[in-house]
């Protein structure tokens, strides 16, 4: 089966687990993994999915002891357990992170829909990745909106600031990769 069409299975079969479109394309992925900060240091990956983010992390040298990944979709979570048996999997949801123990946390890379989410959902899994970040840690987001992923009352409420990546055509649809980092505060 390819990639695509285990993906959509996974969509019409679970549509509150799966809302995007199609996987995320390698450009995209590779964007979101050059934004890791580097040196050593955990990275935590939300919504894995098929793994593209996950090989895209390992492609720009995060060891694969490093990275953590959660994915609530049982299948996508398998999937990955037989791709990367070395990988931390966690069949969890995002905003549970924080209670897995998991240190020094350099950066958090996102692929779940937060522009669909309330700001209740958004605060649970964005407090969460700021509470576990260490200082000057990255949370990295998709979009396929014209806006920042994460709500301004929330970025206020957290003081962050970010940086955007140029539109990535190569991805269906066109995405856009945001850094969100806590601004300093004097």
């Amino acid at each position: 089966m390819t990639e695509l069409a285990f993906f959509l299975k996974q969509v019409a079969s679970k549509p509150r687990e799966v809302v995007a479109l199609a996987p995320s394309s390698r450009a995209l992925a590779m964007r979101m993994a050059e934004a890791v900060p580097e040196g050593p240091g955990n990275v935590v990956e939300l919504g894995a999915g098929t793994g593209k983010i996950t090989t895209a992390l390992l492609d720009v040298g995060v060891p694969i002891e490093a990275i953590h990944t959660f994915e609530i979709n049982s299948i996508f979570s398998d999937h990955l357990k037989r791709e990367y048996p070395d990988l931390h999997v966690y069949q969890d949801r995002a905003e549970h992170f924080g209670q897995h123990g998991i240190k020094d946390v350099k950066a958090v890379v996102s692929g779940l829909p937060l522009l669909s989410m309330g700001d209740d959902a958004q605060r649970a899994i964005v407090g969460t990745a700021f509470g576990q970040l260490r200082p000057g840690g990255m949370f990295i987001q998709f979009t396929y909106g014209p806006v920042p992923p994460i709500r301004k009352v929330i970025r206020d409420e957290l003081s962050l600031g970010w940086t955007r990546s140029e539109k990535i055509w190569r991805n269906m649809p066109p995405a856009t990769s945001y850094s969100f980092y806590r601004r300093s505060v004097a």
